[in-house]
């Protein structure tokens, strides 16, 4: 791998104290590979354990260059990870889990399709994942929806590290937003992307904290601050329900009228139901497109991201032949 660019390793860490031993010889031997152009920015995500003092003691023994980042509180995963992007020096970024679950080798892969101008930023992608069944059947069936309807270019079994450069770290540190996926924001981003393949580890130490609760606020970040499908959903089935409780309704007049219906106030009663209920979901599903450009604009996110801007002077006619 080349020298030239210097490398930043972004590591999260939270809950991860007994793990820290083998993390730190992981950073040492990945050090020993890239050269002395690297640092690992490690960001305690207001862990309750002594991660932090651990590291605080340990780092300044390392043979790597290192920053320590203690956060105020634990604000989750992706927070910690752009706090490490917005403090690290390098040229080229990788994220890496302090768990270990993911190869460290990873990063020499990403960080060499960086220094070779392949891409932008690189995806760490799952080839096989040894979760429990439901748990596993349960990931299969988000990211299957995830890429259908909110961000096709989603790997199968989602992303959890990458790799990037500084002009991409740059463009993903203007989006400030709360309550979204980083994840999705890679992809949102576009660039030129390049993805490898990896199967992921067993977890040696401790245990995930990667809670349900944790889980159900990444799905509702992941699809409410990327697509209004939820709203166009609404919208179409008030649509449907409206026009199917017009024919409802019809048939029901008509049996009344045939005397079909002896209940008194039977058919009335019916059609306004049907008639009111499926307005309402119009009603909600325009009321709801209306604030979703509103919520849209309130992101500011870039109308488009331009990454070259070239100017050619023409030859005059006089140079022509």
């Amino acid at each position: 791998m080349g020298t030239e660019h210097m490398l930043s390793l972004i590591i999260p860490v939270y809950k991860n104290e007994k793990n820290l031993p083998d993390l730190l010889q992981a950073v040492t031997r990945l050090k020993q590979r890239v050269s002395n152009d690297f640092e690992a920015v490690f960001v305690v995500d207001g862990s309750p354990d002594r991660c932090f003092e651990l590291l605080r003691d340990q780092l300044p023994q390392q043979q790597f260059k290192s920053q320590l980042i203690l956060l105020s509180r634990n604000f989750g995963s992706f927070a910690a990870i752009r706090a490490g992007l917005l403090h690290a020096n390098g040229e080229h970024f990788a994220v890496m889990a302090a768990d270990l679950q993911e190869p460290p080798e990873l990063v020499l892969e990403m960080a060499d399709v960086l220094c070779k101008d392949r891409a932008d930023v690189v995806v760490g992608v799952r080839d096989s994942r040894e979760d429990p069944f439901w748990s596993g059947l349960a990931a299969r069936v988000f990211w299957w929806f995830y890429r259908r309807y909110v961000v096709p270019e989603m790997p199968m079994g989602g992303v959890d590290i990458f790799a990037c450069n500084k002009a991409f770290r740059d463009s993903l540190l203007r989006l400030e937003e709360r309550h979204s996926s980083l994840v999705a924001q890679v992809f949102w981003l576009g660039f030129r992307r390049s993805e490898v393949s990896y199967a992921r580890r067993k977890r040696v130490h401790g245990k995930s904290a990667w809670t349900f609760k944790k889980k159900m606020n990444y799905l509702m970040d992941s699809v409410f601050a990327f697509t209004d499908l939820p709203i166009r959903l609404v919208l179409r089935i008030g649509i449907v329900g409206a026009l199917l409780s017009i024919v409802f309704g019809s048939v029901v007049a008509v049996a009344r009228l045939a005397g079909a219906i002896a209940v008194p106030g039977y058919a009335a009663t019916m059609i306004v139901i049907t008639l009111l209920g499926s307005l309402n979901l119009l009603g909600l599903g325009v009321v709801g497109s209306y604030a979703w450009r509103a919520y849209e604009n309130t992101k500011q996110r870039p109308i488009a991201i331009t990454l070259n801007v070239s100017s050619y002077q023409g030859m005059s006619h006089g140079e022509h032949g």
